[in-house]
């Protein structure tokens, strides 16, 4: 491409070049490896549940794995996007940018447990790091002890 068709980011855009923008776009927001891991687990031990599910419906934001009649939300975080007190690590370039939205993601993840809690869900999160039998153990055995059948 000559200099002067070289790429440039919208008004406003968080895309520092083309390539970072590609990046960023191929980053998947449900049906990562660590989620699909412990939802087979969760699925082998008998249970079942709705994936991406809104757990109630005038919040705008998605669990990874909902049990509805248990009233059991679970979210498999990232360690970069939700600020892993163990593996995260700030951005280089646009710091500013990233350090914010990184924030702006724990916010919300406090914001969205103290609504599920006071809803009377039971929220389980985990990170991404997490072993998935450990995580996959705590999610079967809250969901039966809630459900009753421990």
């Amino acid at each position: 491409m000559p200099d002067s068709e070289a790429w440039v980011p919208p008004p406003g855009s968080w895309a520092s070049s083309a390539a970072r923008r590609r990046n960023m776009q191929a980053i998947r927001s449900r049906d990562t490896k660590p989620e699909q891991v412990i939802r087979r687990l969760v699925h082998a031990n008998g249970l079942r549940y709705r994936v991406a599910a809104k757990p109630l419906p005038d919040l705008r934001r998605t669990a990874d794995l909902v049990f509805r009649p248990a009233k059991v939300a679970v979210f498999i975080d990232g360690c970069y996007w939700h600020g892993c007190p163990e593996h995260y690590v700030p951005p280089k370039t646009n710091s500013g940018y990233w350090s914010d939205k990184v924030a702006r993601n724990m916010a919300r993840d406090h914001d969205t447990n103290s609504r599920l809690k006071e809803a009377g869900w039971t929220v389980l999160r985990f990170w991404e790091h997490e072993p998935p039998l450990t995580c996959a153990a705590a999610i079967t055995s809250t969901v039966r002890r809630k459900r009753g059948t421990t």
